[in-house]
């Protein structure tokens, strides 16, 4: 069969990548045409845009922005027609792919949703439009399937969380060769996450590299994102104190001491890692005045305490990530007794989440159902 999917972001593209080996394991003439990136172009040599040309942050920049996305969905649409799919696999992404999909519905085509749009915390409204135009929607977090089918009365499958198969499936670093190739010395690592895109990144790394001058007793190593050179981070490094290693953070995470993370998919995979972290955000005022009246019921913005419903990692926003604050909660997750604490709450979190297979149970699902539909 063929398979057309949409992911526009990073964790699209490793979770667009697990699920495309999955469903090869249940379609052995399985083709794909996609958006997404360099992991899922490892599995298939059909890219047609790269995440790193989609990707816009916050209210402000997706204005800035119109024009292009614009193009890039009158492009998409013909992209479609032209490939003629059997299915439409969408990945998150939802303010681009929920339009597509509301075509989409109209022109015919089966439309199958990995990773629901985070609807729960904001812009509810658009699950009119999902009951409308995706056939079936796959939820990796517990809560999702309560939410969608208690509150709104649309059946979906809570398939667990694919990082949990990410994580368990990548082949083990060993920590001495991995210092040695990254020319890393014998001071325990933290790690700084400073997200993905360039907006971001700037906003976020000024100030978490104000914090080598006061731990001496350790090295900084920054995470750089895939889609970002090391030249774009250059100008940041000003200490002998700080390195840099460039689309490897699974294996970073799995030496590191403890981690100084943006919100996002990264706070989970720290937390799956088992690293203590700070988790820390920083939009610019304007984007963070409208989100904060848009998002009104929900406590946080990492998904481990969303996901455990209680504070279980500290959470810097906006004007509460600053250099004073920053030092005091990374001094507090390398004290023994703090990290053991985090260490427990990390297990749990790990059980919430339902285990290995997400990839393969969503696979199974959307061949089982696109196979016996007429």
């Amino acid at each position: 069969m063929k398979y057309y999917i949409i992911a526009g972001e990073a964790s699209g593209d490793l979770h667009g990548a697990n699920l495309m080996k999955a469903l090869l394991r249940q379609d052995v003439n399985a083709e794909f045409r996609f958006w997404g990136g360099d992991l899922m172009r490892q599995v298939s040599n059909s890219l047609i845009k790269h995440y790193k040309d989609l990707a816009f942050m916050g209210f402000v920049e997706v204005l800035l922005n119109l024009k292009t996305i614009a193009k890039n969905l009158s492009f998409c649409k013909k992209d479609i027609a032209a490939y003629q799919p059997d299915v439409i696999i969408f990945i998150d992404y939802p303010g681009f792919n929920l339009r597509i999909a509301k075509w989409a519905k109209v022109q015919g085509y089966k439309t199958h949703y990995y990773i629901s749009p985070q609807i729960w915390a904001w812009k509810e409204s658009r699950i009119k439009a999902i009951k409308r135009d995706v056939d079936k929607m796959y939820v990796i977090l517990p809560f999702e399937k309560d939410f969608y089918e208690t509150k709104h009365h649309y059946p979906v499958h809570f398939v667990g969380h694919p990082l949990i198969d990410a994580i368990a499936n990548r082949v083990q670093v060993d920590e001495y060769e991995f210092r040695a190739d990254h020319e890393l010395n014998e001071k325990p690592i933290i790690a700084i996450l400073p997200g993905s895109r360039k907006q971001e990144i700037k906003k976020m790394l000024s100030v978490m590299l104000e914090m080598p001058q006061y731990f001496p007793n350790y090295q900084f190593v920054i995470a750089g994102a895939p889609s970002q050179d090391y030249e774009f981070y250059k100008p940041f490094i000003k200490s002998d104190q700080v390195h840099f290693v460039s689309n490897k953070t699974y294996d970073l995470l799995s030496v590191s001491t403890a981690a100084l993370v943006t919100s996002g998919t990264a706070t989970l995979e720290t937390a799956l890692f088992k690293v203590p972290e700070v988790v820390c955000y920083k939009g610019s005022w304007l984007s963070y005045q409208i989100g904060k009246r848009l998002v009104k019921h929900i406590k946080y913005i990492s998904l481990v305490n969303l996901i455990m419903d209680r504070e279980v990692v500290v959470e810097l926003i906006q004007g509460d990530f600053n250099k004073r604050r920053l030092k005091q909660e990374l001094a507090l997750i390398l004290d023994q007794e703090k990290r053991t604490e985090l260490f427990m709450a990390y297990y749990d979190l790990e059980a919430k989440l339902g285990g290995k297979g997400a990839s393969k149970k969503t696979a199974t699902l959307i061949y089982d159902t696109i196979a016996n539909t007429p």
